[in-house]
């Protein structure tokens, strides 16, 4: 078998792993986050969601950490040197260690203050705040210390563990709706505590696989000097960008608490668990990529390298429309089958963060293929910098009365100008012309999404809202973006090949059949 066949059966086969495991998730956090908010009330829901961003915060920054863990693994797997891999790991975890106790001693003299003295919150719930806050961080920094035990799970491209370790994290978690129904105490206060207990778990659970299944993954108090300058530079850079996703997202959701209320924070915090659901599968097929791309460059094959950004690209927002068409244009009517009662502005902000979501979706390939080149400076400056452009902008449309939705619409914008960031920093690895991509591939795909979303729009006219309506349009939106896909985003040859395997699959079914 071919290097290229072997590397396609272990994309598809990790990918394939990862689905199951999002599927699962999926399921059982759509079940919780009902329960959740159920039980908690939409105050109290929106105070954990704005206090308990930590948490969240963590899926922000855990992503560029990994990413760059696992370059160095990779790099020094294909060097095939073992002795290097392990004082790379060793380094990974001290760095991590010396990041999160400097989070923590800033978060803890700024975030108190600040939930006190700063955010709508009533009297009554500040202590309660207090304690989240305090739970939240130590989630937070657990979750930090794990980070290089993950990078070496996906250096290794070993997903199956992902989807095996999150059947146990899941079930935790429907363990504490079960617990927060069971005890009287302050509710807000179980939640976070917890969730701090689940990440512990988890953990351990990671550190124990790890250390079983790879050498390098034994710990030691070692730090290579030069291993430590290479990476602490290429991690802090990706902090710095991980600090400006921060800051545009938990710093806007923090202003929303300062201009308006616990309310509007309720709405966003259920939008982005929307977002997060839609936005797995995509992350999934990313998971498994990621590590081929970096490979790709590190092996000098820039040929391979530019076709699979190019490919994942249009892929994931492909897969990612798939999946948001139908709830684009069924918010209101899906909102209330799955909470009951749908809060004030969740509507709107469902809608516009799916559409932010498939706008970065445009980026992700191209941003694992800059990671890969080890010259992030420009990267992280630039795009981080543009990101960061939301808090501002956003306060200042806030202060001048905007609805609070609009701090949305200013991040949609922003994620367009990183896409052209990063083509143009791109340019400088592989031939790409701009005006071309933007004319076969970002137009091609805009058409494919507003199309099926007109034809959706139309039948909301013509039919009563309900299931009925709900399954057709489900089942329209689905073939038309297929369609879409098909002929519209794919070339000729990409048509052939899919055609050619669906009848292969075909006839091969038919002689199972009849055998």
């Amino acid at each position: 078998m071919s290097e290229s066949s072997y590397s396609n059966k272990r994309l598809a086969k990790n990918t394939l792993f990862l689905y199951f495991r999002m599927l699962f998730v999926m399921a059982i956090g759509l079940y919780t986050s009902r329960v959740v908010l159920r039980t908690l009330g939409v105050e109290d829901f929106g105070i954990y969601n704005v206090v308990g961003s930590f948490v969240s915060m963590f899926s922000l920054i855990s992503g560029a950490l990994t990413a760059a863990v696992s370059r160095f693994l990779n790099i020094e797997m294909g060097r095939k040197d073992s002795t290097k891999l392990k004082d790379v790991f060793s380094t990974a975890i001290n760095i991590h260690i010396i990041l999160a106790v400097i989070i923590l001693l800033v978060a803890e003299m700024i975030g108190p203050w600040f939930i006190r003295t700063q955010m709508t919150i009533s009297l009554d719930k500040i202590d309660s705040a207090i304690y989240v806050f305090h739970f939240s961080l130590l989630t937070f920094l657990v979750n930090l210390i794990s980070i290089p035990y993950n990078a070496c799970i996906i250096a290794h491209e070993d997903m199956k563990i992902f989807a095996y370790i999150s059947f146990v994290e899941v079930s935790l978690k429907l363990l504490i709706v079960y617990l927060l129904l069971l005890f009287s105490y302050d509710k807000l206060v179980l939640y976070g505590f917890f969730m701090l207990c689940t990440s512990l778990i988890i953990r351990c659970i990671y550190q124990i696989y790890c250390r079983r299944h790879y050498a390098e993954s034994s710990f030691r108090f070692y730090m290579d000097k030069q291993i430590f300058r290479e990476m602490f530079g290429f991690t802090s850079w990706n902090i710095i960008g991980s600090t400006s996703v921060i800051l545009s997202n938990q710093g806007v959701n923090i202003l929303l608490n300062v201009f308006g209320s616990p309310v509007v924070n309720a709405a966003r915090g259920i939008a982005v668990q929307i977002e997060a659901t839609i936005n797995s599968f995509v992350q999934n097929f990313m998971t498994a990529m990621n590590p081929q791309i970096t490979k790709s460059y590190g092996a000098g094959d820039l040929e391979t390298y530019s076709k699979l950004m190019m490919y994942g690209g249009r892929f994931s927002v492909g897969l990612l429309t798939l999946l948001s068409l139908p709830f684009l244009v069924e918010t209101h009517y899906i909102l209330e089958l799955w909470l009951g009662e749908v809060p004030e502005y969740t509507v709107n902000f469902a809608r516009l963060i799916l559409i932010f979501a498939i706008s970065e979706a445009m980026s992700y390939t191209f941003t694992t293929g800059l990671l890969a080149t080890d010259k992030i400076k420009k990267l992280q400056i630039l795009v981080g910098g543009c990101r960061m452009m939301n808090l501002p902008i956003s306060y200042v449309l806030l202060k001048l009365g905007m609805e609070p939705e609009i701090t949305m619409v200013v991040a949609i914008v922003l994620s367009q100008v990183n896409l052209l960031l990063r083509l143009t920093l791109l340019k400088q690895y592989i031939q790409l012309s701009i005006k071309r991509f933007y004319r076969i591939i970002v137009l091609k795909q805009v058409i494919s999404i507003l199309l099926p979303l007109a034809i959706g729009i139309y039948l909301t006219k013509l039919l009563p809202m309900g299931l009925f309506r709900l399954a057709i349009m489900v089942f329209i939106l689905i073939i038309t973006e297929l369609c879409c896909l098909l002929f519209i985003n794919c070339n000729q040859r990409e048509r052939f090949y899919i055609v050619d395997k669906l009848f292969m699959m075909i006839k091969k079914y038919d002689y199972k059949k009849h055998r």
